[in-house]
């Protein structure tokens, strides 16, 4: 339970800073769950993927810090 609140005060957090709330995801799996944990992994994954890079969230663009 105080983990959940704390993701959830945490993922009010960033999403009021900007951040999509499809960015963060919390869930509960033991150890022994391999293979949910590896399901749950690509879900995640894709739909990080599926949302884009969060260019918003740098401060400058990438290929200008390396000019």
């Amino acid at each position: 339970m105080f983990a959940r609140r704390k993701f959830s005060a945490a993922k009010s957090l960033l999403e009021f800073m900007g951040l999509e709330p499809g960015r963060v995801h919390f869930s509960w799996c033991s150890s022994a769950e391999a293979e949910r944990f590896a399901t749950l992994a690509k879900k995640v994954v894709g739909e990080v993927a599926a949302l884009g890079p969060a260019d918003y969230m740098a401060k400058a663009p990438l290929d200008k810090v390396a000019q």
